[in-house]
Order: structure tokens, then sequence, then C-alpha cells
């Protein structure tokens, strides 16, 4: 029995890196009949023919934690990348991404790309919101190499997945870290102002640096729905050093003496990330009634 990762799954085949090989191989039936997909990061035991590079899973271990979209397992970090401009920076949907990063309790790093494209640099009010929380961001250009030794740094042994928007430069920037992955890159819709969609399927990318990477299809879309509305306060982690509310239960809304309402007024918890945990708590507490 033979032991390794899973990089890539393609049309019901997985590529599994022993950290010498890549095998190809399929999952057994047992896997279907209950209803277990094998996920890329997934640790699986297999049998396989050093001779054919091929071979069946035989095992899943346990997983440390799971994405749903991008969907992959037992990652270390989610490296959130928006463009600074071109297109501009979505502040709500960048928000979901680190509420659902604080929700699967990942580490979470903010990279706002294409710099070089903000010559009034605007993105630094949202940089200066994301640090006071404090959230880690990286100011980076894939075109001029801003920023790229620092991210290339903190990939460094660690399992990370790049997550964000089509468009962003996810790929140019990965294609920076390490230029003969060559991945596809798209051009921005004049129209619309969104990125093409290059990566077809998720693939956990090695780094010659060490760590690895799963470059991912990009999305516009995020579904709140697996949020539990007694936990979401938590994924707001600059609540806590204010959480001085009278009722035990305080949601934040319109309950008197709460803490959290009470400092966002006073200028010491964000307006808009408090603004932004209202919609959420409403949006969840309207989708629960049905």
């Amino acid at each position: 029995m033979q032991k390794g990762v899973i990089t890539k799954g393609i049309g019901g085949f997985y590529y599994v890196d022993t950290g010498e090989e890549l095998y190809m191989c399929r999952a057994r039936g047992k896997f279907r009949i209950k209803n277990i997909t094998p996920l890329i990061g997934d640790h699986v035991e297999f049998e396989g023919d050093p001779l054919s590079l091929q071979g069946y899973i035989i095992d899943i271990s346990e997983r440390k934690n799971q994405l749903i979209r991008p969907t992959v397992a037992n990652i270390d970090q989610i490296v959130i990348v928006f463009a600074a401009k071109k297109p501009d920076i979505n502040l709500t949907l960048m928000q979901k991404f680190l509420v659902y990063s604080e929700y699967k309790k990942l580490n979470a790093v903010v990279c706002i790309n294409k710099i070089d494209l903000d010559e009034e640099k605007d993105y630094m009010e949202v940089t200066e919101m994301l640090e006071s929380i404090p959230y880690q961001v990286m100011i980076t250009s894939a075109k001029t190499d801003i920023g790229i030794d620092r991210l290339e740094e903190i990939l460094k042994d660690r399992i990370s997945v790049f997550a964000g928007p089509s468009g962003t430069g996810k790929s140019s920037l990965l294609n920076c870290i390490q230029p003969g992955l060559k991945l596809k890159t798209g051009d921005i819709s004049k129209k619309v102002e969104r990125g093409t969609h290059t990566t077809r399927h998720a693939e956990l990318i090695k780094l010659k640096k060490g760590g690895m990477v799963a470059d991912t299809p990009g999305f516009t879309s995020f579904d709140i729905g697996e949020l539990e509305l007694s936990k979401l306060e938590d994924c707001f982690p600059e609540f806590k050093k204010h959480k001085q509310c009278y009722f035990q239960n305080c949601m934040h809304d319109k309950e008197p003496l709460c803490g959290i309402r009470d400092a966002a007024a006073e200028g010491k918890i964000n307006k808009t990330r408090y603004d932004f945990y209202i919609s959420l708590l409403r949006d969840l507490k309207s989708m629960r009634r049905f």
C-alpha cells in the first residue's frame, strides 16, 4: 500500500503525488456507494503499479477541513485575491470570503493585485480597513513584480488555496512565482469588467521553494446558506474585544445595551464591517424562515 496526496481530478481519474512519482488512479466503488468523492488535497492510500504509474485509491484519511467552492481539502491558508482596478474591488464579495474563511477556521490572507493600474491608490482605503481588523494584506502587481517575493514567502511550506473572482490575476501571480507553470490567463470583458474563466479545474501545484497551492476556477458568486446564525458574530474577529452586551444571546442588531453596536457608533468598529454584519444577519434570518 502506498500513500500520497491528490493533486488533480479529471474525468474520474485522480492524480496522486507520492513525493517521488505521480500516479493516475481511479477510486474504488465503495466510495461511490458511501457517496464519498475524493477531493484535491486528500491524503490517500492506494495500490499502484510502479511500471504503468496507475492504481486504485483504497482509503481516504480524515479531512482537517473542506471547502465547498472551491472544492479542496486539508488546506492551511486561503489567499483571497482581488484586483485594485479592472475589475474594481467588490468589497461585499471580499467580506463574504473573509466571513467564510473565519467560519471554516482558515488563516486568511488578502492579496490586492494589479496596483499598477490604480494610480490614485484607491485600494489603500480597503487595505487600512482590513489591517485594522487585523488581516494580513499583500499588495502585488503581477505585471511589475511588486510584492511577488513576499507572496512567495507566505506560500512556502504551506498548502494554500487561491480564491476570488475571475480576472483578478490569480494565475498571473502563480506564473510570476513559478514561471514554468505557464498557467492560462484571460482578458477582462470591457462590457462587464469581469474576467474570463481560464482555470477549468482545480489542481494542487507543487512550488519549487516549498508548499503547494491550488489553482481553482474563479467565481463571482458566494453561497452563505451554510453559515450558522449563532456563529455569525464569530466570523467578525474585531467584535470579540467589544462584546460587552447586557443580553447573553445578543445578536447586536436592535437589542438594547449592545457593546458591539455601541462600538460601531463610536467608530471603534468599522461602520462598513458592522453594516455588512447586519446585512448578513438579516439575510440569514430571512432564509431560516422558509
